[in-house]
């Protein structure tokens, strides 16, 4: 049982003192790589987010669905349909909440080829320079395209999962 208390104690110990920033603030660079969940398709996104302030930070996003569902009777998506570029803003929250500091919680807006929408999202790092995040998306506003079959894809409630990276040291 000492072994195992002991053991226990040390691994708390080596991850509290491995653990990295979320957001250190003006200068900072985050580095996102993952997957992107929605209905009608599933595919790739990355994005980068560089701290401008003590609590702030802004980026871009760009993600493509690798597989979207054909609606019979239409050609496939397009890579228009499929594709999505957006310009970011965040609060970065993580110190204002007193959160640890590996962890961050960053709600923010964001403006792309699709709509004008907004996102909050979590990121905890586990060691110098790597971790994982999750964020939740929704338009506010989507731009009007009746015409088009696949107007939902990127358009849409989405959710992204994947790792992050620190390149800021």
């Amino acid at each position: 049982m000492k072994k195992i208390f002991l053991s226990a104690m040390i691994a708390v110990f080596g991850i509290a003192n491995a653990q990295s920033d979320a957001f250190k603030g003006a200068g900072d660079t985050r580095y996102q790589i993952g997957a992107n969940l929605q209905n009608g398709g599933t595919g790739i996104m990355t994005s980068a987010d560089f701290g401008l302030g003590e609590s702030f930070s802004i980026g871009a996003q760009a993600g493509y669905l690798l597989g979207a569902k054909e609606i019979e009777g239409f050609d496939k998506p397009s890579f228009g349909d499929r594709f999505d570029i957006k310009a970011r803003f965040n609060a970065n929250l993580g110190s204002v909440l007193g959160l640890p500091e590996n962890i961050d919680v960053y709600p923010g807006l964001n403006l792309g080829l699709k709509n004008f929408g907004g996102h909050l999202g979590a990121r905890m790092f586990f060691d110098k320079g790597f971790g994982l995040f999750a964020e939740a998306q929704v338009p506010f506003a989507k731009y009007s395209d009746k015409d088009k079959v696949y107007k939902n894809l990127n358009n849409q409630f989405q959710m992204n999962v994947g790792v992050s990276f620190d390149l800021s040291k």
